[in-house]
């Protein structure tokens, strides 16, 4: 007898509904999210179609359930909810919301990496986390120094002489935030070191590498997101996932275009990082010199977007031809 099974994931406990064939409640109930809590609840169920949203701590219980022999989909939250609502019109609890849904065949499915990607993701996510907290106890410092009406614009802080500085100062929070700074350096330097010598046994890696402005870390945080380019099938798929294409509201022939929104945050965060620094490494190129163009007669922030979508639109057919970044453009349809 198939089963349809809809998890609710949280970070210590799930909650699960197993229905049958007929939608009919078989098994529902909270468990651990542990291997010894997985095996409990699903001891005895047999196999069958599995929901689970696509929260932080969704890996456990689908590496587990697919080891099993379940068919897993992992759905995505927002247009989860969307079709819950119009579909199933209850007030179910998610778990009996995602076993319906799956059972009716409307899982709005998350593509799930391969272990590599996954562990490539991770790297990329920690030293992404790493510098933010950094830039926080850097901002707490400077906050410090404001608080007590000392001028440091003048002076770069951030120097080997500019901490001395700091230092010098006596300030107890400000000594507390420069010992932290100075672990949270050493981790990401680190990391960095990983991060380069991954990148750099990676063929699509070296390639991204030759666009003015990448770096290793920018390189494989592109891949680790797109995790294999042939899941899309054109350019704009791929500037819609990293969320660099406008909303559109239409009403009849009326059609407004929003800002941009949705897709995959660090994605879209690195290309534009990866855009701001090829403009200033490489003045001359095809990218730039559109970017400049739009500049003049539209605002900076609408002219930062489109040359993203530009820069993201090349990535895409250097990973799909496997060609080095052409500083002067070309046409993939002419390429080999």
């Amino acid at each position: 007898m198939n089963r349809y099974i809809g998890i609710d994931v949280h970070q210590d406990k799930c909650h699960g509904t197993v229905l049958d064939e007929d939608g009919i409640t078989a098994r529902q109930g909270y468990f651990q999210n542990s291997p010894s809590g997985f095996k409990d609840f699903f001891d005895g169920t047999g196999t069958g179609k599995v929901a689970i949203e696509a929260t932080d701590a969704w890996q456990p219980v689908y590496d587990w359930l697919t080891e099993k022999g379940f068919d897993v989909k992992l759905a995505h939250p927002h247009k989860t909810r969307i079709i819950a609502e119009v579909k199933i019109k209850t007030d179910c609890r998610d778990s009996e919301a995602l076993a319906d849904l799956v059972r009716a065949d409307l899982i709005a499915e998350v593509y799930v990496p391969c272990d590599d990607m996954r562990e490539l993701r991770g790297i990329a996510k920690q030293r992404g986390k790493l510098v933010q907290e950094r830039s926080k106890y850097k901002n707490r410092t400077k906050a410090q120094l404001r608080k007590r009406g000392i001028e440091y614009k003048d002076r770069n802080i951030w120097t080997k002489s500019g901490k001395q500085w700091l230092r010098d100062l006596e300030i107890n929070a400000v000594n507390d935030f420069l010992e932290v700074l100075k672990t949270l350096n050493d981790r990401i330097s680190k990391l960095e070191e990983e991060i380069e010598e991954i990148a750099g046994d990676m063929e699509e890696a070296r390639l991204l590498m030759t666009i003015p402005g990448v770096s290793y870390y920018t390189a494989l945080t592109i891949i680790a997101e797109i995790a294999t380019i042939e899941r899309f099938p054109s350019p704009e798929h791929l500037c819609s996932y990293a969320g660099l294409v406008p909303s559109v509201k239409q009403s009849g022939s009326k059609e407004v275009h929003g800002p941009i929104s949705g897709g995959r945050p660090l994605l879209r965060w690195i290309i534009y990082q990866a855009t701001h620094n090829h403009k200033n490494n490489a003045p001359n190129s095809h990218v730039t010199e559109f970017y400049k163009r739009l500049e003049q007669r539209k605002p900076k922030k609408l002219a930062k977007t489109a040359a993203a979508r530009k820069l993201t639109t090349v990535i895409y057919w250097m990973l799909k031809l496997k060609e080095e970044f052409h500083p002067k453009g070309y046409d993939p349809r002419t390429s080999r």
